[in-house]
Parts: C-alpha cells; sequence; structure tokens
C-alpha cells in the first residue's frame, strides 16, 4: 500500500461508463493510489481484491462514497454502479426524503431482475479485466443493494458477499416479475461463495418470519453462510440522521466482520471460515 510520509492512505478516485445490456451505466471507482498508473509517479504497480458495492434505492449518495472509499482505504479496488441508469440520468441520487424513497421504490418495481443481473455481471467483468485487480471479487450491499450483492454472488468470480439487511428475498418480490433468489438457495446456488447476512432485530422490512424464511432456506440449500442479527433498525449503517437509524457502534461492527471476509478472501486468497471443525461433544477427552 503506498501511503503518504505521514502514514495516511492517499485514495484515488475515478468515473467510467460501463455498457450494459440495458445501456450505458455511470460507476464511480475508489482505489488505494499506487505509482506507475496513469501519470501516478513513483512505486509499482499493486494488485488488490476487487470489491463491488450495490447502491440502495436511492442509488450513489454521500453514505455510500464514504463506505467505497473506506473499502478502498483497507487496500481493495472498490466499484458502484448507478443501479437505475436505465430510469435516471447520470450522477442522480434520489433524497433520504419521502418523495426519494417513493421513487426508488416504484423503480425498483419497473427494472427487471435480469436487467439487475446483467449490470452486476459487467461489473465484474469490468474489475477483472483490470490489471490492479487480482481476479478475486466480492460484493456488498445494504438494502436493496444486499439483495443485489447475494445475487452477484451467483457469479463464480464472486468469491465472498456480505449482505447488510437485504429486502425483497423472502418474499420474491425484486423486479417488475418478482425474482428466484430464495428458490436458487434452496437449490444450493451459490457455489463456493462465502455469504455473510446480517439483520437488525427490529427491522420492519424483514421481520423475524421473513429472517426466519432465508436463514431455513440457506440451511437447506447447504450454503457457506454465516448470520448475524443485532438490535437495531433498518439501515442502521447507513451515516446519515434522516430516519434516525444510525448506529456508530454496530456499523463499526460489521465494518470488522466485513474485513475479515474481505482480507481473508480477497486479499490473501485464504478459503472460506466454514471449514472450521465442530466442536467435540463435552466429556470427550478432547474437548
Amino acid at each position: 500500500k503506498e501511503r503518504t510520509k505521514k502514514g495516511k492512505m492517499i485514495i484515488h478516485e475515478e468515473t467510467h461508463e460501463v455498457e450494459t445490456p440495458t445501456g450505458p451505466m455511470r460507476v464511480r471507482l475508489f482505489k488505494p493510489r499506487c505509482g506507475d498508473e496513469k501519470g501516478v509517479p513513483g512505486g509499482s504497480l499493486v494488485m488488490w481484491g476487487g470489491v463491488i458495492v450495490h447502491a440502495e434505492i436511492y442509488q450513489v449518495t454521500g453514505p455510500l462514497e464514504r463506505l467505497c472509499r473506506l473499502i478502498a482505504s483497507e487496500g481493495f479496488v472498490t466499484i458502484i454502479g448507478e443501479c437505475y441508469h436505465e430510469l435516471e440520468a447520470p450522477g442522480t441520487a434520489l433524497g433520504y426524503d419521502t418523495e426519494g424513497t417513493d421513487r426508488g421504490n416504484a423503480h425498483k418495481k419497473i427494472k427487471t431482475i435480469e436487467a439487475f443481473d446483467s449490470d452486476a455481471r459487467a461489473m465484474v467483468d469490468f474489475l477483472i479485466k483490470r490489471d490492479d485487480c487480482n481476479g478475486r471479487v466480492g460484493s456488498v450491499g445494504m438494502c436493496l443493494g444486499g439483495h443485489l450483492a447475494l445475487r452477484n454472488a451467483f457469479e463464480p468470480e464472486v468469491i465472498a458477499a456480505v449482505c447488510l439487511f437485504p429486502t425483497d428475498i423472502q418474499a420474491g418480490s425484486l423486479g417488475a416479475k418478482g425474482d428466484d433468489t430464495l428458490a436458487r438457495l434452496t437449490a444450493g446456488d451459490p457455489i463456493d461463495t462465502e455469504v455473510t447476512f446480517v439483520f437488525g432485530k427490529q427491522d420492519n422490512h424483514v421481520p423475524a418470519e421473513g429472517r426466519a424464511k432465508i436463514y431455513q432456506a440457506l440451511v437447506q440449500g447447504k450454503q457457506d453462510f454465516q448470520w448475524l442479527e443485532l438490535n437495531a433498525q433498518h439501515a442502521f449503517i447507513r451515516d446519515e440522521l434522516s430516519k434516525g437509524r444510525y448506529d456508530p457502534a454496530l456499523a463499526a461492527l460489521c465494518n470488522s466482520v466485513m474485513f475479515e471476509i474481505f482480507r481473508r478472501r480477497l486479499s490473501f486468497g485464504g478459503g472460506s471460515s466454514a471449514v472450521v471443525q465442530p466442536q467435540k461433544v463435552a466429556g470427550d477427552p478432547d474437548c
């Protein structure tokens, strides 16, 4: 990692246009700054793990930009695309208010699940073709983005996913005609992808019965997953105060879990945490 003399990580940012089957999508890129790259002096080319951050219904907002910079500062090439590029002008971020929420939710019912998936595939292709990406890709997102991060894990190059309070999974209600995410989980897809789920126990978007339905599908499909439920409301990680839900301490805890997974899988090329052997039963002499 290249650092300044004061020891602080320098983040480089770019804006790209990525072609998708439904039209061009603006993609923001955040990465540690390295030498020998497009006029950046000093040092040498470094290959980083790649992380795709999936936008929530408001698109690329301040909280998501800050999340991208945080991830990049830990040594990852990080990208985020505009999830409603077919429906909004490039650079549009919806407000965290009633108008923005209604507009974002309406778009979610217009765009097809195939279009969401093809956007994700295009972002995977964009990352793995870069000289500064080591080919190991992870995905993360909150709310709508949490669901998209999970579906992104169906792609073979995505080996780790962190799904923060993902919506619509339990009801199969994402997209114009719904989605098949729960059925695919139950059937055992994705394969070879380590997935972490984080929910707030007081989340009215994914209530207890919905979380139980998702959990059962993961168990039935013998998925490689871990599960964390916290005493928090929906979107408690989002660092803005319009809805009064942000919990910085729990957000820091979730970031720690995320970075453990991404470092182990994407940076170090390590295996899944599921290889840990079950603990022996009480009374066993080696217990």
